[in-house]
């Protein structure tokens, strides 16, 4: 029986990645609107704000937080122009962070929860759920992990980009809690998002773009 639930689980992984972070955003969506501070806030508070804040770490974590900024972004994006795998690798990346900007922009102006007081570090405006730039982080480095895990035959190489871009997309979600200009809720519904939009991009849109993956040599084998 487990044997065949995890199959399930693997012929159906997008539709669980949808499902998980649906229920983890509603969840959180839900605490939110009731008002105040949630148990994940005041722990991360606690942890990141309290613990980790100082003077030799505060500038890392600026400059980390400014990986998710515009200017940041459309420079990386010049990067997957010139070297990603696929046939339009930047107009596939360029239309996924478009998207998501928009998507992020009206679930801010649907829920209009303030952003943190009183432990700022840096000057943020507009409102705080989902967190923009976690949002930002997960879909446009989300994107060319997904990307190169299918394109790149190199089994290192698709490790090695992979966990790298991993660990700056969670360092991203957060230095913003860091900075004290959003909550650790802020930073998991902005992921949550995110993850359950590439799920839907990489399926409909992404193969549209960049074309069929190549077949590796140890799944055609396991094919045969």
């Amino acid at each position: 029986m487990a044997k065949r639930w995890l199959e399930l689980l693997r012929e159906n992984k997008r539709v669980a990645i949808v499902a998980a972070c649906t229920i983890v955003f509603l969840v959180l969506l839900e605490d939110v609107l009731e008002g105040g501070l949630i148990k994940l806030d005041e722990a991360a508070y606690v942890l990141i704000v309290e613990h980790l804040r100082t003077d030799w770490l505060t500038p890392i974590m600026e400059s980390i937080s400014a990986l998710a900024t515009p200017v940041t972004l459309l420079v990386m994006l010049l990067l997957i122009v010139a070297f990603a795998p696929g046939r339009r690798p930047g107009a596939c990346c360029a239309l996924n962070l478009a998207l998501v900007v928009v998507l992020n922009q009206v679930l801010k102006f649907l829920v209009q929860r303030p952003r943190p007081e009183g432990f700022r570090l840096a000057a943020e405006t507009g409102f705080s759920f989902p967190s923009g730039h976690s949002m930002a982080a997960m879909a446009f480095f989300g994107l060319p992990i997904w990307m190169v895990w299918h394109y790149e035959r190199d089994r290192a190489v698709r490790i090695g980009c992979s966990v790298a871009l991993a660990a700056l997309i969670v360092a991203v979600g957060v230095s913003r809690i860091y900075l004290g200009v959003h909550y650790a809720s802020d930073v998991v519904a902005g992921f949550c998002v995110s993850l359950a939009w590439l799920a839907f991009y990489t399926r409909s849109v992404a193969p549209l773009f960049l074309g069929e993956a190549p077949v590796r040599e140890a799944e055609a084998k396991n094919s045969d």
